[in-house]
């Protein structure tokens, strides 16, 4: 009885291990998920720029962004986000990093981080693919200073 018990758990673990290998594809991302990062990349050039063509080129025309702001949540659409941003020369010791992307089908949802020299922000996408291209759809966002540290 101990033989089989062991020989199943074996089984067991070598399944598991072979199934997470798969599920990698051995390090290659999906068209879908560099489609993803290059609008995000997009919206981390325009932010650092303050570019409001390349920010625009990664928002769907319906994107509503949230924050919360003296307790309550603040809520701008596209066009008020955008108007915000002025041109100006890319900031210094800043950059965004994507932390994750999930996707499903035609909808996903990505965690990002943008770390300027006073402040870390973290926003998490929704994104959608209208034909054969990924918008982000909303965005919520939360920032902490990094003054006093």
């Amino acid at each position: 009885m101990k033989y089989y018990f062991s020989a199943f758990l074996l089984l067991l673990l070598i399944g598991c291990a072979g199934s997470k290998k798969n599920a990698n594809t051995i390090g290659s991302k999906s068209p879908d998920y560099v489609a993803i990062e290059g609008v995000i990349q997009n919206y981390f050039d325009g932010w650092l720029t303050g570019d409001t063509t390349l920010i625009g080129s990664a928002m769907h025309s319906t994107c509503n962004l949230k924050f919360v702001r003296d307790g309550k949540v603040d809520r701008r659409n596209r066009e008020r986000y955008l108007s915000a941003f002025k041109p100006r020369p890319r900031l210094e010791n800043a950059e965004g990093r994507i932390l994750s992307i999930d996707i499903t089908r035609t909808a996903a949802a990505a965690k990002i981080e943008l770390e300027t020299e006073k402040r870390l922000f973290t926003d998490y996408f929704n994104l959608l693919k209208e034909g054969d291209r990924w918008y982000i759809t909303d965005k919520v966002s939360t920032s902490i200073s990094k003054e006093g540290k």
